[in-house]
């Protein structure tokens, strides 16, 4: 055994590691945190403020493992990441393994590299105290926070709801915009565009310098235009500059990820997590845009090499947020001679940062803008045409020009022919066009990203955890908003014509943008209303400047903590016991049928429209509302329409047909057969004939296209992709195949395949107890319900094998689960124990079945 044991956080980086430290020392990896706050319970005592932490049980065995290497080693090296939540990892892995301070190092480093590595053993440091507390105020006071306010959620909206400091706030951005949409009111102007042509008939496109606010005086302008005669009344040229942007921050890669390469927040963390642990990049969590002298020159060798010493200019950033962590070096590749890897899904990742970091060392790009100015004396506003030309392209070689989400169509990156001032030019074409305001965009989530940041919410470690919690909790989400339609007027002057159109335009529609859910909405607007503190954003900015002076040893946490829930607590108090019940609700109109109020609000099973009331005699019917449908902006038209579904129509082929809305939105029913409508189209426009058009395509669809064994094989596209399916499996089909010609040897193949490895699946299997144990990808597991156990190794530190795996009985599979996880059957129990008692509420009091659709809607569809 080495004398010297190395922790890091990753086995990925422990594998790059060892290599550079060779024999004397064995690294080992902690996979994370090794404990943390119980799962169960808040495991906070509110007297002091001390957490209980606990080990996990998935951890527990590590633990033991790590226990025992530390016995036979010197001196342990704690080498996790250089951030708060790196040092806490240290801290809680000093104090689990009872570390001493004379056999105890702690070295960080900002990439992993041979030198960096070395440098660090040669400059080791003992843990500070003061990282680790700022880490220990942000999980505390998040969890007081949630286990506080969810709570309120639970008794004042519908269980299973969750409050958080950074998330919370992030839903009140979303939530505040989209009712910014919806009160929007768009102005109409009337833009003019000219293309004229000089004397060597070249285009020159144009745009008058003032838009018209009403029609008429944009028809009045193209009259006196019909017979103007146009010059060239100036020519500007003048040079300008365009610079590199700084190197990656944390939320700036984020943020190009997003518009250069469609990356998601959380994938673009987990490629960069793989690249930092490879050692291609330097750590990827930092608000710094600092580079080192190492990095700065490497850059400029690698520039004149490659591009030549005219395009390198060595330059230092200066980080503008005042709160910047820890961190000391904006996000790099660790060796500039390194221009790409293998790995293709890295390597785009890479390619960026490294392009970006090279651009940030590169000569500024020199343009020149010309501005020629058209018109006539007789009209009362002028025309311009812009352009430009790159005279040296600087960074922009490395880099590309780059275009903002918010950029306009416009741009002005176009070469314009030569002309002289007073040069006579003919118009080709001059046309007059109705363009409306549009309201701020919604979030996307690099937007989003930068909206935080820019507020001084969250630091780079939770941006991508906070956008996946939002959605997960079904706060907001990325659905398509389908597009309205408008008429827009276009008038257009051509060979001394003029023509006026009525055109159609979408406006509206968005995909890929977050939109906030009826449940989003509601617990926003109870959160703003009563605990408008935790919510507001200058609040939740300071508590951050808060973690960063305990970081920094100006703050005690402890006292922080008391400040803050010496006046949170009294008014979660207050709020439990004299706060209304929130349903976000609307009353919409009278049903003309019964006379009865219609309401638009949240219920027990999410967003719904019931005519009547709760304490009516008579028992309230409900709709669910349709997909894109929300509480706040349906219409009572609407809402009654809803109450026409489910409808029955003629039976096809013997089997009852009906049209109807589930949880995967509208359907056409046919026998026991769901067929999804087509999207957008309205399930209430579905005919007899449009019904037997969407049976017969799912009939064709359903056809089998082979058969194996004697029994039909059909194919489908589902939501795992394109499948076969033969009796009730179904089989993916990979790429390799080509899924519209599939031969009769590709599907013996597919299938074959797939039996073999459902027969070679399970080893041993309870069916009744719901236990199995099963082969995996990366070799035998235990299966128990959902989850998922590892098999121990045998009293001989050995793996068992398939064969003996095959005699292991019951009982003893029970006890490798419950080693794992002592609650695991108890839990078993609780949740069929619950289940009974709501069932037997629901038979008492009738309520949960008036609130499914299909039991109460049928019957009132049928009045």
């Amino acid at each position: 055994m080495s004398k010297n044991l190395v922790i890091v956080e990753s086995p990925a980086k422990a594998k790059t590691i060892q290599k550079y430290l060779g024999k004397d020392f064995d690294v080992k990896s902690s996979f994370g945190h090794i404990r943390d706050l119980p799962k169960k319970g808040m495991g906070i005592d509110l007297a002091t403020f001390s957490p209980d932490y606990e080990v996990s049980a998935d951890k527990k065995k590590l633990v033991t493992e790590l226990k025992a290497a530390v016995k036979k080693a010197e001196m342990v090296w704690l080498a996790s990441d250089e951030d708060r939540e790196g040092e806490a990892i240290a801290w809680h892995l000093s104090d689990e393994l009872k570390l001493k301070p004379e056999n105890r190092k702690r070295i960080v480093f900002h990439e992993i590299t041979k030198n960096a590595i070395l440098k660090a053993i040669d400059n080791p440091r003992d843990i500070d105290q003061n990282l680790v507390n700022a880490q220990q105020a942000r999980r505390v006071l998040d969890r007081i926070v949630g286990f506080e306010m969810s709570p309120v959620l639970w008794k004042k909206i519908k269980p299973g709801l969750s409050a958080g400091r950074v998330q919370s706030v992030a839903v009140r951005l979303i939530v505040e915009r989209e009712k910014e949409i919806r009160e929007f009111v768009p102005k109409a102007s009337f833009r003019l565009d000219g293309i004229f042509l000089n004397q060597a008939q070249q285009e020159i496109a144009a745009k008058l310098k003032k838009d018209f606010n009403k029609e008429e005086e944009a028809e009045k302008f193209l009259e006196l235009a019909k017979a103007a005669e146009f010059k060239v009344l100036n020519v500007e040229t003048k040079p300008g500059t365009r610079s590199a942007s700084a190197p990656f921050t944390t939320s700036t890669l984020q943020q190009e990820a997003s518009s250069r390469l469609g990356y998601n927040v959380t994938n673009t963390m987990r490629i960069a997590q793989r690249l930092y642990e490879e050692g291609y990049i330097t750590y990827m969590r930092t608000d710094s845009v600092n580079l080192s002298q190492e990095a700065i020159e490497g850059a400029k060798k690698q520039i004149t090499s490659e591009y030549g010493a005219e395009y390198s200019a060595p330059r230092n950033y200066t980080t503008k947020s005042s709160s910047a962590q820890e961190a000391h070096e904006a996000i790099r590749p660790t060796d500039f001679s390194v221009k790409s890897i293998g790995d293709v899904q890295l390597n785009k990742l890479y390619q960026l940062i490294y392009r970006r970091t090279l651009a940030s060392q590169m000569a500024n790009a020199k343009i020149e803008k010309t501005v020629i100015e058209i018109g006539n004396a007789g009209l009362p506003q002028n025309f311009e045409a812009q352009g430009e030309v790159i005279i040296f392209d600087g960074f922009l070689k490395a880099y590309g020009i780059v275009k903002a989400e918010d950029d306009d169509e416009e741009n002005n990156e176009k070469l314009l022919p030569k002309v002289k001032v007073g040069e006579v030019l003919d118009y080709k074409r001059i046309t007059a066009t109705e363009k409306f305001t549009r309201p701020s965009a919604r979030y996307t989530e690099a937007g989003l990203v930068r909206k935080l940041e820019e507020l001084g919410i969250g630091r780079p470690s939770t941006y991508a955890p906070t956008i996946q919690t939002i959605q997960n909790r079904g706060y907001a989400d990325k659905r398509e908003i389908e597009p309205q339609t408008r008429e827009v007027v276009k008038i257009s002057l051509t060979k001394n014509t003029i023509k006026k159109e009525i055109l159609e335009e979408k406006f509206g529609g968005d995909k890929n943008k977050f939109v906030p859910t009826d449940i989003g909405e509601v617990v926003n607007d109870f959160l703003t209303d009563h605990f408008k503190e935790i919510l507001d954003y200058g609040f939740t900015a300071r508590v951050e400047e808060s973690f960063d002076e305990i970081a920094s040893g100006d703050q005690k946490w402890k006292q922080m903590m008391n400040d803050f829930y010496s006046k949170f607590h009294p008014r979660i108090e207050d709020v439990e016991e004299n706060a209304d019940r929130a349903t976000g609700e609307r009353l919409l109109g009278t049903d003309p049928k019964t006379g009865k109020n219609v309401h638009a609000r949240i219920g027990r099973f999410g967003a719904m429209i019931q005519i009547g009331e709760t304490d009516d005699e008579e028992k309230p019917v409900f709709a669910s509302l349709m997909a894109g449908q929300n509480i706040a902006t349906i219409t009572f038209e609407e809402a009654l329409e809803l109450f026409k579904l489910p409808f029955d129509l003629n039976e096809v082929d013997g089997q009852p047909v009906s049209v109807g809305v589930g949880r995967f939105g509208p359907y056409v029913k046919w026998g026991e057969t769901y067929i999804s409508i087509p999207k957008g189209e309205d399930p209430l426009s579905v005919d007899q004939k449009r019904a037997e058009e969407i049976i017969n395509e799912k009939k064709i669809a359903d056809a089998p296209i082979a058969s194996y064994k004697g029994e039909p094989v059909t194919k489908g596209t589902g939501r795992f992709g394109p499948f076969i399916k033969y009796r009730s499996i179904f089989v993916n089909v990979p790429k390799k195949y080509d899924f519209e010609n599939l031969s009769q040897s590709d599907i013996n193949e597919l299938i074959d395949a797939k039996l073999e490895k459902e027969a070679n699946r399970y080893i041993q299997q309870w069916e009744k107890e719901k236990i199995s144990i099963e082969n995996g990808r990366w070799g035998p597991f235990i299966k128990f319900g959902k989850a998922m156990f590892k098999i121990p190794k045998k009293s001989d530190d050995a793996k068992y094998e398939g064969e003996e795996l095959k005699d292991i009985s019951l009982d003893e599979v029970k006890k490798w689960i419950t080693d794992q996880d002592p609650k695991a059957f108890a839990e078993k129990k609780k949740p069929a124990a619950k289940k009974t008692a709501a069932a037997k509420k629901t038979t008492a009091t009738a309520k949960k079945p008036a609130a499914k659709k299909p039991t109460v809607k049928k019957p009132t569809a049928k009045k």
